[in-house]
C-alpha cells in the first residue's frame, strides 16, 4: 500500500482519516465536511484535502449550496 507521509506534528486519526478520504475520493465520490464528519468522523476536512493536495493529488473545490448555506465540496479532478 502506498505511504502517506504527512507534517511532523500529526496524528494516527489524521493520517487514517486522510487515507481513507484519499481513497473514497479515488473512487469518484465528491464531499463536504459534513459528509467527513458523517462517514469518518473526521472534523478537519478542509486539513486533510490539504495534505492529499500536498501528496500530489488534483483536489477539485466547488462552492455548492446546501440547506440554504454555501459550503465547500471536494473531488479529485477528472480532466473533464
Amino acid at each position: 500500500m502506498e505511504q502517506v507521509c504527512m507534517n511532523s506534528n500529526s496524528n494516527q486519526a489524521s493520517t487514517s482519516h486522510t487515507k481513507a478520504i484519499l481513497a473514497y475520493m479515488q473512487q469518484g465520490h465528491a464531499l463536504t465536511s459534513l459528509d467527513a464528519l458523517r462517514l469518518f468522523g473526521c472534523l478537519r476536512l478542509a486539513a486533510r484535502i490539504a495534505d492529499i493536495k500536498a501528496l500530489g493529488y488534483p483536489v477539485h473545490t466547488r462552492k455548492i449550496k446546501v440547506g440554504g448555506k454555501t459550503v465547500a465540496q471536494y473531488s479529485l479532478f477528472s480532466g473533464e
